[in-house]
Formats: C-alpha cells, structure tokens, sequence
C-alpha cells in the first residue's frame, strides 16, 4: 500500500495533543515525525504509542557523533519500531556506514542522510568555514551517502531536482514545505508541498500549518487534494 505523501512533525509539547493529532489525521497521515521536543520529554513511548495507534514514526533526532554511538542508536530506534532515522551526512562515510550496517539488514528503520537544514543558506555554510555554496554541498553530501549506502536524503525542494537525478532509486523528503500564502517561519528554501511532490519528492514533512490552523483536518484535506490535482496533470 503506497503510503500518504505528508508527513506531520508533531512538534508540540504535550503527548496528549500529539496523539490527539494522530488520531485526527489519520486519514491523511501514515507517517509522523518526532523530533527532539517531544522524545526528550516522553522518550521512547511517544513513539511505542503511535505505532500502537497503526501509524509510522519519523525520528528525527540528526543523529551526529562517533560511529559506534550512532550505530547503537540505530539499533535502538529499530527495536522501538522507527520506520525512518535522520543522521546527518557531514559524520563522515564511517559513521554512515556503520549506522547502515546496524540495521542487520532489515528493510526499517530507513536511514535518511541530511545534507544542509534548510534554514541555512550560503552565508551560514561561510561562517562555518565551508566555501561551497548551498547547492555544492548538498550534491557533495549526498554523493557521500550514496557511497555509504543509506536509504534516502532529506533536502529541500530548491535541491531536489539534482537530488532526485544523483540519488536514483532513493527515498527522498523534503522538509520545509508551505502552502501557497503561508509564513516561512523559520524556514528559508521553501516550496509548496504539491511542487515538491511534482518535483520527484516521496514525502514532504509538514507542521505548523496544518495543526495550528483552526481546522487542521480541513486544510490537510486541501493540501492532499492539490497534491492529486498536481500529479493528475503530470
């Protein structure tokens, strides 16, 4: 069964309201993101309790340290029952390599490379000593991971079309999408989730403006239905 395209990121505080938002949105939502807010605060039965629920867990926790730790992080998420893991791609070939080879074969957790956050732009990548661009260091990082072997790579939409062409055959999610008309937030390289979806992505990963809307059913309901209305014209 092909999964939703939407991803929601549960970033609230309570377990109460992200369960409720589970629940609502069930209807257009098989995979959720848990990121550092709510897995500090619950740990590990935050995401027991949405697999429990017969949904999947996005963890995205950019795991980032020596080999050994991110591979026993690895196997950790997947004895909890992850469907994907984030670990970003700048850890070097060694820790990607090892974070793949904990999962003992087994088709979950998958293992996504991030390259640059998207809040990030050429500056950013300056003040930290890195002289590529953006666009070069996203392709360099995904190469790397390509060689390492992991399942897929979070990008944002501005990347995606040289992401999708280098990284045939993988699982590709991009963050920071935003329907037409809504803030950037904290984002910077956006685009609307039916581009992206149009543009080769498997997933977009969405929050903010679908669970503090007033109806967040109706404008989940809205984003998918421009998601068919895109693909149908393809």
């Amino acid at each position: 069964m092909r999964l939703s395209p939407i991803i929601l990121a549960l970033d609230v505080d309570g377990k109460g309201r992200a369960l409720y938002l589970v629940e609502e949105l069930s209807f257009g939502v098989d995979v959720f993101k848990i990121g550092p807010v709510l897995f500090l605060k619950y740990g590990p039965k935050i995401v027991e309790d949405i697999v429990g629920l017969g949904k999947k867990v996005f963890l995205d926790l950019k795991f980032h340290d020596i080999p050994n730790t991110v591979a026993s992080a690895v196997k950790s998420a997947k004895d909890i029952g992850v469907f994907m893991l984030t670990v970003h791609l700048s850890g070097g070939r060694r820790m990607l390599e090892d974070a793949v080879k904990a999962k003992e074969k087994a088709s979950e957790p998958l293992i996504l490379g991030v390259s640059v956050l998207t809040s990030m732009q050429n500056e950013d990548l300056q003040e930290l000593g890195i002289s590529s661009n953006v666009n070069e260091q996203v392709v360099r990082l995904v190469n790397l991971g390509i060689k390492a072997g992991v399942d897929g790579f979070v990008c944002s939409a501005h990347e995606l079309n040289k992401v999708r062409q280098i990284a045939v055959g993988k699982t590709i999610v991009v963050p920071g999408v935003r329907p037409l008309g809504a803030e950037r937030q904290d984002q910077r390289r956006v685009a609307s989730p039916e581009e992206a979806i149009a543009a080769g992505a498997d997933f977009v990963v969405m929050g903010r403006p679908i669970y503090e809307a007033q109806d967040p059913a109706k404008v989940l309901e809205g984003v998918l239905t421009k998601i068919r209305s895109r693909m149908e014209e393809a």
